[in-house]
């Protein structure tokens, strides 16, 4: 397992650098250019100064979080290939710092969904809040509202000039099905793939989050049957699957522990985090530890131990605690806790295998 860390670059984190050097075991910060529209390709001169600020640290860039896919390519609309070029001289870029990894998602118009970006927890410390309720009730451009106007940073999935277009976004969706999604990723990882493989660089799919359906929108990435479709739309190596048991967690059906071990070799990124997982389907971002939530973290960290995984691997969303202020899931102590957690499962097992007692 390969410690790495998110990171949003400078004036647009609160953590830095040096911050990230001295959490033990990380060897990378996770990136990427936030500031570029998607479907746009990557300027090179803006990679270098990546490149540049991470040497410094003797941190390499080796993990994209996420070369954005346009809407237009999710749509299938004919002006899709211009952006799939796009994608494919951006990955050719990335490959000269050294990237290893791509993330990315697949879905329609929002990345990701909260409805409460502070909500308080017991101990009084606040984390990312999902209400079931409110998000079956309220309309899409009120979400909007609460969640991309409320903040100073940026907000990956929720950049205001694109979801200035909600309305116009949502009819082009009317027409698509779930089956036409699939047969739309389908169609751009059948050209990426192969560039992707010649510039030894693994595309990894970020599952859907939450993992169903949201006002109306196809979602496609949502446990183990999609995963396992997914690898076979192109089935190579290249093709893999960025775990995050918290994305997958919000649902208690999904068995992350099952997946970490049928998929092993096609997940190059795990994303590592709790969720507490209500029964009227509201869930809460917790700590990492296992007690703290519902998903078994303690038994997934054994999974990816058992199966030899060499990949990368970064604690996702942490709690806002001891009156930190920083950009929503993003901030430093609760992240660097979790590290420590995972760690301090990884090396039981390491010490475990090396004493042959087993756990």
């Amino acid at each position: 397992m390969r410690m790495v860390f998110r990171w949003y670059g400078t004036g647009n984190d609160t953590v830095t650098l040096q911050q990230i050097k001295q959490i033990p075991g990380v060897e990378g910060i996770v990136w990427a250019l936030h500031d570029v529209p998607a479907g746009e390709e990557w300027p090179m001169e803006k990679i270098q100064v990546y490149r540049e600020q991470a040497d410094q640290y003797g941190l390499h860039l080796e993990v994209v979080e996420s070369v954005n896919i346009h809407e237009d390519i999710k749509l299938g609309l004919p002006t899709r290939d211009t952006y799939i070029e796009n994608y494919k001289r951006t990955i050719a870029k990335l490959a000269t710092v050294g990237v290893k990894t791509i993330c990315y998602n697949f879905m329609p118009v929002f990345d990701w969904v909260r409805t409460d970006l502070f909500k308080e927890m017991g101990d009084g410390s606040t984390a990312l809040f999902y209400e079931k309720a409110k998000v079956d009730q309220m309309d899409p451009s009120e979400l909007v509202n609460r969640i991309a106007n409320d903040v100073d940073v940026t907000m990956p999935g929720w950049e205001p000039e694109r979801l200035k277009q909600l309305a116009p976004l949502f009819e082009k969706y009317k027409s698509v099905s779930e089956e036409d999604l699939w047969g739309n990723l389908a169609y751009f990882l059948e050209q990426i793939i192969p560039v992707a493989e010649h510039h030894d660089i693994r595309m990894a799919i970020h599952p859907d989050d939450p993992p169903w359906p949201i006002f109306g929108l196809p979602r496609i990435m949502t446990g183990q049957a999609s995963i396992r479709r997914l690898l076979k739309l192109v089935d190579s190596p290249y093709n893999g699957v960025t775990l995050c048991s918290g994305s997958l967690g919000a649902n208690p059906d999904n068995d992350i522990v099952a997946m970490v071990h049928e998929f092993k070799g096609r997940i190059p990124f795990a994303h590592i985090r709790n969720v507490r997982v209500y029964d009227n389907g509201d869930f809460i971002e917790t700590s990492h530890r296992t007690e703290d939530g519902t998903v078994d973290i303690a038994g997934i960290v054994r999974a990816y131990h058992e199966t030899g995984f060499t990949g990368y691997a970064r604690p996702d969303h942490g709690r806002h605690i001891w009156d930190e202020k920083c950009r929503p899931g993003y901030g430093l102590y609760d992240r660097a806790l979790g590290i420590m957690y995972l760690w301090g499962v990884w090396d039981s097992m390491r010490a475990a295998e090396r004493s042959g007692s087993g756990v």
